[in-house]
């Protein structure tokens, strides 16, 4: 009778070892790819404010991502200068590195610099500690180029993996997204459709995501993102909106809204 006991208790802890381990991959991989579901901007910007970047009602962030490129960043500095705007860069660790003297033109100007990653990679599988390694390099590549530890992060694509979520946790970035995108990375993107394309979504609070170089992107393309922008521009301050980098945005801050609040560039 014992013995057929420890059996049965055997073959139970058998078969619960068994379920464990169907199970398990599907927890990881839940804890992985559940957190990009942030992706989405409704949800985004009415529940999770802060990821998404909404800030101050009198402010507009810009930001650009991707670079930093020595055949179009040099062009879009200029542009902002003429404009009289600083904007927050996500910059790509790897290129950091390779043009160290433009990275430290962006911060000269004026300008942010924020963590976009080491590449512009796809997330498809879980790996926690690659992401560590990958941005902890990139932010330390940003601090000494620029000379200032980086707040900011934003993976490449907006797709906030678990965890790349728990890396930028552990290095003490801030992970944020944005309200309103121009779609300028499209082959068929032009000054218009970026600006019809941004303002249809873009309120008070908001932060505006574009790009200022192609390379992960149809070629050409941020050339309809640097014509765009006197108009974007022009259009917030229409509204009686203030456009700056993230720093001095407010996200989540006390006077930051989140949703439709504030006033329509």
């Amino acid at each position: 009778m014992q013995r057929e006991k420890s059996g049965r208790d055997g073959a139970d802890v058998g078969r619960l070892f068994t379920t464990a381990a169907a199970i398990a991959p599907a927890l990881v991989a839940a804890a992985h790819i559940v957190p990009a579901g942030t992706w989405l901007s409704g949800p985004r910007r009415a529940w999770l404010p802060t990821l998404a970047g909404i800030g101050n009602s009198d402010h507009v962030a810009l930001t650009f991502d991707d670079g930093p490129d020595p055949c179009s960043t040099p062009v879009f500095l200029a542009a902002l200068e003429e404009l009289a705007v600083r904007a927050t860069f996500f910059v790509l660790g790897e290129q950091v590195l390779r043009h160290r003297r433009l990275t430290h033109d962006i911060v000269r100007r004026g300008h942010e610099l924020a963590v976009h990653g080491w590449t512009h990679n796809r997330p498809w599988w879980p790996a926690p500690v690659r992401e560590a390694r990958q941005l902890a390099r990139t932010a330390r590549a940003v601090a000494e180029v620029s000379g200032v530890a980086p707040t900011w992060y934003r993976p490449p694509y907006g797709v906030l993996t678990g965890d790349r979520l728990l890396a930028a946790r552990h290095i003490g970035l801030r992970p944020v997204l944005w309200t309103a995108w121009g779609r300028d990375w499209t082959a068929h993107a032009t000054a218009e459709s970026v600006v019809a394309t941004v303002l249809r979504d873009l309120w008070g609070g908001g932060t505006v995501v574009l790009h200022d170089t192609d390379r992960h992107a149809a070629p050409g393309c941020w050339h309809a993102a640097l014509a765009a922008l006197p108009s974007l521009v022009d259009a917030c301050r229409a509204a009686g909106l203030t456009v700056g980098p993230l720093g001095e945005h407010g996200v989540g801050g006390r006077s930051a809204r989140s949703g439709g609040a504030g006033r329509q560039a």
